[in-house]
């Protein structure tokens, strides 16, 4: 079974537990052979973390993979930028069951083409096509083999970020039972750390919160820990582990346009000149600390794909959107939530100051945050509020609707979302009093 609602823009989610499943195990193997004749594979490596009836859906998907023709090396437990690891270091194609931050219920898949490449837009319109009556061969003809890969991964990650300076830290760190217990401690291990844990069992129940650090209550067992340890951060991963938020030692949450500026800086000091990549809705504060740096600015949509496929064009070092997603150029352009840790770790270290002290350095800009409201209408919500600017602010519809006063330094930006009836709500601008009056008059035309 494969309902055609589990196909989203960029991977596969649905719901696989309960009286209404989406997909199912014999669902994972037409998807398996779907995408082997869909992209003429021989090989490729898989993953999965640690979600309910993942060890199912995986051997089903490997087993219609190789009865396309396939050969399989099977990772076994992987969050998903050691899944994006591996088909950097290997050159192989790659495939992660994995669901993210999407609750206990749900499943789903993430691919990627060679050295973590991103899959084209319309790949899965298309193995959604294919898989729906795609024939399972009656014979296994590709072979199998089994690697751990996490050794590995850490060792890129060390050789990427070595420590700098001997200052001991103290850093919580919560998993959320997802897959950062499986990779923190290794990837951080040897670097004059105290580590905290938090949620560290692999549980796909999540049985102490959800595994989605966007929101803010999942973040509280984290705030409450720094503050109660004294750490100097904190680091709360989503469920497959490819994002991580950073929490600072007043238990401040450390904005991710913060850290995408912090470590842009970091970078074109490396790399002089080099390009950055953000989204449309990634904060000010980010496009001027690289100026001040000497770099260049390019925008992408928002989305892991958009934003991988304009790293490669651009060779750009680094690329940060408003979600914690962060990609290097020397990780095979893709995103890793702990490469970006390592980063801000030894940033402190090295500055010998507090984070909320160096994080200070590079803010300056009132945020709301993502707001979702439920919508019947999204085209008619967009097209209320533009006509309520009018006259007041410059629009586009690059990504949704963008409402800017670059003189008055403010900018709005309601955006569909692509799996629910959504419209996802950002506002900035240079003081708390009027990203509040916009955030309000905004929400008041969208849910009025």
């Amino acid at each position: 079974m494969l309902d055609p609602v589990i196909f989203k823009a960029n991977d596969i989610r649905g719901v696989v537990t309960g009286d209404a499943p989406e997909w199912d195990l014999t669902g994972a193997r037409q998807l398996g052979a779907a995408y082997v004749g869909l992209l003429d594979i021989d090989e490729f490596v898989l993953g999965r973390d640690m979600r309910v009836l993942g060890a199912e859906l995986a051997a089903a998907f490997i087993d219609g993979a190789r009865r396309a023709g396939a050969s399989v090396i099977d990772l076994g437990l992987t969050s998903t930028d050691e899944l994006w690891f591996a088909s950097g270091w290997r050159r192989l194609p790659g495939v992660q069951l994995t669901a993210s931050h999407n609750p206990a219920a749900y499943n789903g898949i993430k691919f990627c083409l060679a050295d973590a490449r991103p899959v084209p837009p319309d790949f899965m319109e298309r193995l959604r096509d294919r898989a729906a009556d795609v024939v399972i061969g009656d014979e296994v003809r590709g072979g199998y083999r089994t690697l751990d890969a996490l050794a590995a991964y850490a060792d890129r990650l060390g050789e990427l970020v070595p420590q700098r300076g001997d200052r001991g830290l103290t850093v919580v760190v919560d998993a959320g039972n997802g897959m950062a217990g499986h990779t923190a401690r290794t990837a951080l291990a040897g670097r004059s750390l105290e580590l905290i844990g938090l949620y560290l069992d692999l549980d796909g129940t999540f049985p102490n919160h959800p595994a989605n650090p966007l929101e803010p209550e999942n973040l509280v067992d984290a705030q409450r820990a720094v503050l109660e340890h004294g750490a100097d951060l904190a680091l709360v991963f989503d469920g497959d582990a490819d994002r991580c938020f950073i929490i600072d030692e007043t238990g401040a949450v450390v904005d991710p346009s913060v850290v995408t500026a912090m470590i842009a800086v970091a970078e074109l000091a490396r790399h002089p000149g080099a390009t950055i990549v953000t989204n449309t809705i990634t904060s000010r504060c980010v496009a001027e600390a690289v100026e001040r740096a000497g770099g260049r600015i390019v925008t992408s949509r928002v989305g892991h794909t958009y934003v991988k496929a304009l790293m490669a064009q651009e060779d750009a070092v680094f690329g940060g959107e408003h979600s914690a997603h962060y990609y290097f150029r020397e990780f095979w352009s893709a995103d890793t939530g702990m490469l970006a840790a390592l980063h801000v770790i030894e940033l402190l270290r090295e500055s010998g100051r507090r984070l909320s002290e160096l994080a200070a350095v590079y803010d300056g800009y009132a945020r709301s945050g993502e707001i979702n409201s439920t919508v019947a209408d999204a085209a008619a919500c967009q097209e209320r509020v533009s006509a309520a600017f009018a006259g007041r602010a410059t629009a586009d519809d690059v990504d949704g609707l963008t409402l800017r006063d670059e003189a008055a330094g403010w900018w709005v930006n309601l955006r569909p979302s692509n799996t629910e009836p959504l419209l996802r709500l950002n506002v900035e601008a240079r003081d708390e009093a009027t990203m509040t009056a916009l955030r309000d008059e905004t929400l008041a035309l969208v849910r009025g």
